[in-house]
């Protein structure tokens, strides 16, 4: 079993981890200039779980999971507007 994980699958942010695990939360939010509350409605959460989450320093493998995709998917957002820019540039110049 990963050693910074408990038998019921919550990462365990007391042990080697904690300086990444236990600040994701608060990391994301910060990085992104999110609530508690707009975090968690965009991953599927409440505000309170995300609160739970880190009065405990407990975060679910789930939550970090959704977390991860979240950041992911915006990343993507964001290069797929970037593409799209570069694509309109192509066409207007094939068009000429």
């Amino acid at each position: 079993m990963d050693e910074n994980k408990r038998s019921d699958g919550v990462a365990d942010v007391s042990k080697g981890s904690e300086a990444t695990e236990q600040n994701i939360i608060k990391k994301v939010c910060k990085e992104l200039n999110l609530t508690y509350k707009q975090l968690g409605e965009a991953i599927g959460y409440s505000e309170a779980a995300i609160k739970a989450a880190i009065a405990k320093n407990e975060i679910s493998e789930p939550m970090r999971r959704a977390i991860e995709l979240y950041k992911e998917t915006l990343n993507l957002k964001e290069q797929n507007k970037e593409f799209e820019v570069f694509k309109a540039f192509f066409k207007n110049i094939l068009k000429d």
